[in-house]
């Protein structure tokens, strides 16, 4: 997540949907903000403490944590926007993500459908740190009631047009994006996929497709 409080924005930061590009772009704009140096401190603060003293927002976080943590007036003050990505595109993306920073996790993986049936495995253990696109992408836009608290989706298909409104909504020039993790080992997703593969992936994001309106 990333708020600035002078440019009045609140970026929602959904995993592999081009949001480190983001963060990159506008993060000069964080430090003309004039809660810059104690946000800064206390950040430091809590990477000193391993995160213990619950004082900064996490990178992930999503949108109804600041909608708790921060007053009502300030919260609806900010333009909110997030970044989203088709689900069946978005998974191998988080495959070859794996397979690039953490190959251990999955050295006894040989495949994509393995890797999905691994993932989607109800007995295995969540582990946030590992990858978070587990996670329905529209829990990181809606409040606890379902309703979506944020002013603009944005997509990961059409991200420099996008951001351009992004910018234009928040009265900034728009900043060049620049490419961030960017696999340069991947084949369209479509040729990743079996009908078993799709199915799995259709099944487990099937709030994010209806509400994305997302295809295969």
């Amino acid at each position: 997540m990333l708020i600035s409080y002078r440019y009045k924005f609140l970026f929602v930061h959904i995993a592999k949907t081009g949001g480190t590009s983001i963060r990159a772009a506008l993060n000069p704009y964080r430090f003309k903000d004039p809660h810059f140096i104690p946000r800064f401190i206390c950040s430091k603060l809590s990477s000193l403490f391993d995160h213990r003293l619950g004082v900064k927002i996490p990178r992930h976080a999503k949108a109804v944590t600041a909608l708790e943590m921060l007053p009502r007036e300030l919260y609806d003050s900010l333009f909110k926007f997030a970044f989203v990505r088709n689900p069946w595109d978005l998974q191998v993306s988080s495959y070859h993500h794996i397979r690039r920073e953490r190959p251990h996790l999955i050295k006894h993986i040989e495949n994509f459908e393995e890797f999905l049936e691994w993932k989607f495995d109800p007995q295995r253990p969540y582990q946030y740190i590992i990858d978070t696109s587990i996670t329905l992408q529209s829990d990181y836009v809606i409040d606890l009631h379902g309703r979506i608290i944020v002013d603009f989706i944005g997509r990961y298909e059409r991200l420099e047009k996008d951001f351009k409104e992004v910018c234009r909504r928040i009265g900034i020039k728009p900043p060049e994006l620049p490419h961030r993790r960017k696999a340069s080992n991947r084949r369209p997703y479509q040729e990743y996929y079996n009908e078993k593969t799709k199915s799995l992936v259709r099944d487990y994001f099937s709030r994010d497709i209806e509400l994305f309106g997302y295809e295969f």
